[in-house]
């Protein structure tokens, strides 16, 4: 084996174990699930709030909020999270993908202890915010962290489990609530809000037995660490396995380029090459809100009481057969994304999606009326007398959560975290979240009024966005897998992240579907090759200029 770096051998010295269980790095499933919690965080939120609007004392409590005061609590959390998204294209960078999120972990608790305790509006919304900063952070950071430690072939459902543990957080924090409806008293929210505190506290310090994303400490010359961990992840510890080998040169490889290109820096978003995929990133998660998704989860009493549905229970158990279903058509997409592709998932939900709202607003238009709701004490949009019409708009409702929950909810999440180069990575990835988290605030805040003021033209809008994405993504997304045929077997290798630089430098802005499906193929022989020629001949030197020593540039061929 060549001679390590100077440098890096000292770094390394007297590190007799390892700072995280290799049986936990061993295993793709346990090491890239895990981190998932953070993202439950997100459900649990969602749940937290839609359980409680039509509570009679959440209602006493503070004072009966309607319409632009309680958009602006339901908002304040989304809020946090646009604050918390955009901090990580810096501090992932600083302190690494693993301590990042633990401190997501430390800082839900905070903002849970702050609305448990809440006493009014002020108090409340300050722990929804604080709580919405933790969210932004893990539901930035920990897509990652996945996409930086599975293995290509896996990547996509791997990924795809964040949104899988959104709908678990969802569904948990929902039941709970449901639970506690049937007790009389401020208790009824308090505990729910209090309960909460317990996945961020497992996520914490469960994450202290997880390796660090190898490529983070490649970037930081940690090439020793990073390859025992590569080792342990993808090869069974075995550093001269070809998976390990080709995605420990090829990440040199990438590292090495961006070095050359000068330091890390904001302007590297708008560089050629990389803002049409900062553009592809933002506009993912953009219209993954802009589908109308969660105003089906924030304020499905609204839908199921315009639909004529009415009775605090009856919504409150039509809503949990939404959450189940949210829940279990997630599972689908584990495997069809890495089989079918990112590509088509998102043509096929855009396109479902659109159509179910155009049903469900085309027959509130013509069969409701606006009437006053007392559980609401609002006028709403309601379906009265015509039961088969009530029937058709919740099953309509049910279809459309299905459409999304096994196209656009996992893809979304995970097609930002593996289509930008490591540069730039935690930042692209940062503003791709932030850009799904300022469209979640600003429909947190706007849609009650909607349902107030137009009713149903509000499903034609989203019905509307939906056929707008899928105009978007049909000229403009390239697929970022490798998809396999009807016969061919799942363990068969997708594209590294690092592949990924091929697939844009191929062109076809416009014309995404024309994008070859062998583009980004590699062996190792060919990314050695590669790294020879980029980096030199294996005995050329450079000098290490805060020692003073002469360091081999390349890489060993072996471990």
């Amino acid at each position: 084996m060549a001679e390590a770096y100077p440098t890096e051998k000292r770094r390394n010295a007297g590190l007799t174990a390892r700072s995280y269980s290799p049986w936990i790095a061993s295993n793709p499933y346990i090491v890239g699930s895990f981190a998932c919690i953070g993202g439950g965080l997100f459900g649990l939120d969602i749940s937290s709030m839609s359980g409680v609007l039509n509570n009679p004392y959440w209602l006493d409590l503070f004072y009966n909020p309607q319409g632009d005061i309680q958009g602006a609590i339901v908002a304040s959390m989304p809020a946090g999270s646009f604050v918390g998204a955009i901090s990580v294209g810096w501090l992932a960078d600083i302190f690494g993908r693993k301590r990042l999120i633990i401190l997501a972990g430390i800082i839900w608790v905070i903002g849970s202890i702050l609305q448990c305790a809440a006493v009014n509006r002020g108090m409340l919304v300050v722990g929804r915010i604080i709580s919405g900063i933790s969210v932004g952070i893990s539901s930035t950071v920990v897509p990652v962290y996945q996409a930086e430690i599975t293995a290509p072939g896996i990547r996509g459902r791997i990924v795809s489990l964040q949104q899988w543990s959104i709908t678990w957080g969802i569904l948990i924090q929902y039941f709970i609530q449901f639970g506690c409806s049937y007790i009389n008293g401020v208790a009824s929210f308090r505990i729910p809000w209090g309960l909460q505190m317990i996945p961020a506290i497992v996520l914490s310090f469960g994450m202290l037995y997880f390796p660090e994303s190898p490529r983070y400490l490649l970037d930081n010359d940690r090439g020793e660490e990073a390859l025992q961990i590569l080792a342990d992840l993808h090869g069974k510890g075995n550093k001269d396995d070809e998976l390990v080998q080709l995605e420990y040169h090829e990440i040199i490889l990438q590292i090495e380029m961006e070095r050359k290109e000068g330091p890390k820096a904001w302007k590297d978003m708008f560089a050629p090459g990389i803002f049409r995929r900062v553009f592809l990133g933002m506009s993912l998660q953009m219209w993954s809100q802009l589908t109308g998704m969660n105003v089906m989860m924030y304020y499905i009493t609204y839908v199921f009481a315009g639909a004529g549905l009415t009775g605090r229970r009856a919504n409150l158990i039509a809503a949990s057969v939404q959450y189940v279903l949210n829940t279990a058509f997630t599972v689908p997409a584990f495997w069809a994304i890495d089989w079918w592709g990112r590509r088509p998932l998102l043509l096929v939900g855009t396109g479902l999606m659109s159509f179910f709202l155009f049903l469900v607003g085309g027959l509130q238009g013509g069969f409701g009326e606006v009437q006053y709701v007392p559980d609401s004490g609002t006028n709403q949009w309601v379906i009265t007398g015509h039961q088969n019409i009530t029937y058709g708009i919740i099953v309509c409702s049910y279809l459309f959560v299905v459409s999304f929950s096994f196209t656009m909810g996992p893809v979304s999440w995970t097609y930002p975290s593996e289509i930008f180069p490591m540069k730039v990575r935690a930042k692209a990835v940062s503003w791709s979240t932030a850009a799904n988290w300022a469209f979640n605030f600003a429909l947190a805040f706007a849609v009650p009024p909607a349902f107030n003021t137009i009713y149903w033209k509000t499903y034609m809008i989203f019905a509307t966005f939906n056929a707008a994405a899928f105009i978007h993504i049909f000229f403009m997304f390239p697929e970022a897998s490798l998809r396999r045929g009807w016969l061919t077997r799942f363990q068969t290798k997708g594209r590294t992240i690092e592949e990924m630089e091929e697939i844009f430098a191929s062109g076809h802005v416009f014309t995404a579907w024309r994008v070859g499906n062998d583009i980004g193929r590699h062996n190792l022989e060919e990314i050695r090759r590669e790294v020879e020629g980029r980096i030199g001949p294996r005995d050329a030197e450079k000098v290490d200029p805060e020692h003073d020593e002469v360091v081999p540039t390349t890489i060993p061929e072996t471990v």
